[in-house]
């Protein structure tokens, strides 16, 4: 017999926490839900929300503890992680624009209503 599951929430390890808070709760518009009570946007753990969808980040290296730069080395085991937002129509978000103005990478998946961050 299966599990009544009603929703699923990942939970991402984050090298910069600031700088995933303001693309997560500026650029999609998710709220700060519950954290680890540290001041935002400094914390280690902060579970995020928006329309009933949930989202948890979590440090990946204690705060005396980070590098000054991501390790490439942890790059290759995180290529597999793909995160699906599902909104009516993705083509009225400018989130692309702006991942693509900072240096990161998003690019939209076949004709789909969907986008995929790389």
């Amino acid at each position: 017999m299966a599990i009544d599951v009603r929703s699923i929430t990942p939970l991402l390890a984050v090298f910069d926490m600031p700088t995933s808070i303001k693309f997560y709760c500026e650029g999609l518009g998710f709220e700060v839900v519950s954290s680890d009570g540290k001041p935002a946007p400094q914390f280690d753990w902060v579970l995020l929300g928006l329309n009933g969808a949930e989202l948890m980040l979590n440090t990946a290296y204690d705060e005396d503890q980070r590098p000054p730069a991501p390790d490439p080395a942890r790059i290759p085991a995180h290529k597999d992680v793909v995160i699906y937002f599902g909104c009516p129509d993705v083509a009225v978000y400018s989130v692309r624009h702006d991942l693509q103005t900072s240096g990161d990478r998003c690019h939209r998946s076949a004709p789909t209503h969907h986008r995929t961050l790389a």
